[in-house]
């Protein structure tokens, strides 16, 4: 079976086969995303790898690549930092979101493609896929469904899987 490619559009992610409720980041969806302003990136995006939290979620069953995540773990949003948009150890010396939370909505997260190669400073950092708050209020730029959807979603995703944010 070949991996599911994902689109986002008007508060909805949709799928071969399925669909259910999302959110974008607080300003909506930008062709023009830049670090902190609270905006999903527009456009196509491989989804690459994820990470789960093994103390609340069970290994999930998909094809991609996933890693435990561990208290230490964050990811650099300092744009003027050699690790800018890359997953670092914390306490790190910059900026840098902490992965492991109390809330839940990083219990499993799918990191996409945006911004990595090449990173551009200042470009925006930090967009997944993760799970959604439960009034499905914006995120920070990521993309965001129910926990219930996201785990047998990760079941349709491996290599080549793709995700389309669209406004």
């Amino acid at each position: 079976m070949d991996p599911a490619n994902l689109i986002y559009e008007n508060g909805t992610l949709s799928w071969p086969g399925g669909s259910a409720r999302a959110a974008c980041g607080l300003a909506g969806v930008k062709t023009d995303k830049r670090e902190g302003d609270h905006a999903s990136p527009a456009g196509i995006f491989p989804l690459l790898y994820g990470f789960y939290r093994p103390d609340r979620v069970a290994w999930p069953k998909t094809d991609l690549a996933l890693t435990p995540l561990q208290p230490n773990f964050g990811w650099c949003d300092a744009p003027d930092d050699p690790h800018y948009n890359a997953l670092v150890t914390l306490p790190y010396p910059a900026s840098a979101e902490v992965l492991w939370r109390d809330d839940g909505l990083y219990d499993l997260i799918v990191v996409t493609g945006y911004n990595n190669d090449p990173v551009v400073p200042g470009k925006g950092s930090a967009i997944f896929l993760h799970v959604a708050r439960p009034d499905f209020s914006g995120t920070e730029g990521c993309i965001a469904v129910a926990r219930d959807v996201l785990i047998p979603l990760l079941g349709l995703l491996g290599p080549g899987s793709k995700i389309t944010i669209q406004a």
